[in-house]
């Protein structure tokens, strides 16, 4: 009874959308788009078919209805409510990536290793971190993602955005405001695009370097398991998987989650887990921690969606 009513509700909401070329889906399943597998449905899922189609959605919507874009759903936990609304995932239209003469012109629904690779191929250096950043440039625009000593704000120029109205604009590194996984610019902003730097290289010296990072993050990430990467943010003069484990907790269970035994600031879905019981275990480490050492491990992974049943 519960499902047929959820559907019928999204079935309204999609009534209320404007007519576009890309696709909604009514009730999408996020357990199917998220590394974590798991997560309640999306009310309506809206899959644009290029920047003009998510610019015409985002100017005519119906501004009452919710709106929550999403990357490749690598550092994502959708609770097992659901998300209320529209989620908005870039697709095929947003996964360009051309040659320039400052660098590399991208769209945001790239994978960050296909961009590593095309830099690597034209010997651009300063790209090599991004063969280990699972998900999206959208994502890593958004979070300013990083790894192996370096940021997402050491690379890119400029990155262009479509506004809550559908408007259109491009910001520089400078005015999205980067810090330590942060980005200034309001959560209703949607990357779709990013200019980055062009620094010549040697083609052999950064592919040695990107091959030893795919080598080490295989052999140090539990990366063949249901996992959403690093869960929290590394304090300042800390790393979080240390803190994590001196507070005894590499291996912790709750439910079908685990902490990684691999990489213990990696939460793992051994099959069964719920959203909730991967939170709750997320939330039970960062007060054993706090406790152990006296630091407020901060969640890097992205919580969205409501809990349990508990969808309105």
């Amino acid at each position: 009874m519960r499902a047929a009513v959820m559907t019928r509700r999204a079935t309204l909401l999609i009534d209320r959308l404007p007519q576009v070329r890309g696709s909604y889906t009514a009730e999408a399943p996020m357990k199917d788009l998220t590394w974590f597998r798991v997560g309640g449905p999306a009310e309506v899922l809206f899959r644009p078919a290029d920047l003009d189609d998510l610019m015409l959605f985002m100017a005519y919507r119906p501004m009452d209805a919710p709106v929550t874009f999403i990357g490749a759903g690598a550092n994502l936990l959708v609770r097992d409510g659901g998300i209320p609304g529209i989620v908005i995932r870039l697709g095929k239209g947003f996964n360009h990536i051309e040659d320039d003469a400052r660098g590399l012109r991208v769209g945001a629904g790239c994978s960050n290793v296909s961009v590593a690779l095309r830099a690597r191929d034209r010997g651009l250096k300063g790209y090599e971190f991004l063969r280990g950043v699972p998900g999206t440039i959208g994502g890593a625009l958004r979070m300013n993602a990083g790894a192996y000593g370096q940021e997402m704000k050491d690379i890119v120029l400029a990155a262009r955005w479509v506004r809550g109205d559908g408007l259109l604009q491009w910001s520089s590194v400078e005015e999205l405001g980067y810090g330590y996984r942060h980005c200034s610019l309001p959560e209703d902003r949607i990357f779709v695009e990013a200019m980055l730097r062009a620094e010549p290289g040697d083609r052999e010296a950064i592919r040695r370097r990107m091959d030893e990072i795919s080598a080490e993050r295989t052999t140090t990430q539990p990366v063949k398991t249901s996992t959403g990467g690093s869960t929290f943010a590394n304090p300042p003069a800390h790393k979080a998987w240390e803190l994590i484990d001196r507070a005894g907790c590499r291996g912790l269970v709750i439910g079908d989650a685990q902490v990684s035994e691999q990489h213990c600031n990696f939460l793992i879905n051994r099959g069964a887990a719920t959203a909730a019981d991967l939170e709750t275990l997320g939330e039970t480490v960062r007060e054993r921690v706090k406790a152990a050492t006296g630091i407020e491990l901060r969640w890097e992974i992205r919580r969205i969606g409501v809990a349990g049943g508990a969808r309105s």
